[in-house]
């Protein structure tokens, strides 16, 4: 009975459809939670390592999970708003021919794996196209939280993000609705609908943001010099770990996903939202695989071996005198 109250809890049910409706805000807000709560703890907590490193590592770990909540924050609910509009009324932004060949012989847009394909390339697309910026924000934000571990203040150090909202919803859902009658966005939905998609998405962004951080890295005049190399060895360390081991785990827990959404189906086979359901699943798995290994497996591994790499200890500023 337990079991069979968490297929039909309405609270998994919402979770779910939002992960489905929004999925890069999911992921924005999970990594924000964990980048916070639990990932700046570790990397503070991380035995026989350089005391400053460790402060630029954490610093890193709080303006990323920042810049990408608020920038994800102000930009993708327009995006999933405009999507929105085309689940409800599909026939007004797309061809009539898009429509049929995502669907697929499926009864409707809804239940069509093509057309969810589709829509989550925009979706989790965002992400890539933001991803540069928020790691030039993220960069210009270490220095000033950084400022937070000593004594003084800056009176300048405010950061303010203004969200762009507008009211041309439909104008975005009409030009959605075009990339998506390219023959291009039908052929990939065509082709790459059946496969793990939205993890291979994050993989993809996260390796550009990574790259994209360390550039800004190298070349920032307000990071200390003897400090960039340990950053960025974190960085590249994090995010190669964290891919490595998300599609590990990926592959062991593919049967037991399988078995839930089996089963959380069975439960929910009248509900007229369970294709969302399933969607928001597959959006959940590789966050939460992602946001785990990310944020708790390899903070302590990571800045423990990004401040050997770098080859420069400072034995005076190491942790316990140690």
């Amino acid at each position: 009975m337990k079991v069979q109250a968490v297929y039909n809890s309405k609270i998994l049910k919402k979770g779910l459809e939002f992960a489905a409706d929004n999925s890069l805000l999911f992921g924005a807000t999970a990594s924000f939670v964990l980048s916070a709560a639990v990932r700046s703890p570790i990397i503070l907590l991380t035995p026989r390592t350089d005391t400053e490193n460790k402060k630029y590592a954490c610093a890193k770990s709080l303006a990323s999970g920042a810049v990408n909540y608020l920038t994800v924050l102000a930009l993708s609910l327009p995006c999933s708003k405009a999507i929105s509009k085309i689940d409800k009324n599909p026939s007004k932004y797309l061809k009539k021919e898009t429509i049929e060949v995502l669907k697929s012989g499926e009864k409707s847009l809804a239940k069509s794996r093509r057309y969810s394909f589709a829509t989550q390339l925009f979706k989790l697309g965002l992400g890539f196209v933001l991803a540069a910026p928020k790691s030039f924000l993220t960069c210009s934000l270490i220095p000033k939280i950084m400022s937070g571990f000593s004594p003084k203040k800056d009176k300048n150090s405010q950061v303010s993000f203004t969200g762009m909202y507008n009211d041309g919803i439909s104008n975005l859902s009409k030009g959605i609705g075009k990339l998506i009658d390219t023959g291009f966005v039908r052929g990939m939905s065509d082709k790459f609908h059946n496969t793990n998609f939205e993890h291979h998405m994050m993989t993809v962004t996260d390796i550009f943001a990574t790259v994209a951080f360390m550039l800004q890295t190298s070349k920032s005049k307000k990071i200390e010099e003897n400090r960039k190399k340990p950053l960025m060895y974190n960085a590249a360390l994090s995010t190669g770990f964290c891919i490595a081991g998300s599609y590990l785990l990926s592959k062991i827990l593919n049967k037991p996903s399988e078995k839930f959404i089996k089963k959380f189906s069975e439960a929910n086979k009248n509900s007229p939202k369970l294709e969302k359901y399933i969607e928001g699943i597959k959006v959940v798995k590789p966050t939460l695989i992602l946001g785990g290994i990310y944020y708790i497996a390899i903070p302590l591994i990571s800045t423990f071996l990004a401040d050997r790499f770098d080859g420069k200890k400072l034995t005076k500023e190491v942790n316990n005198g140690l």
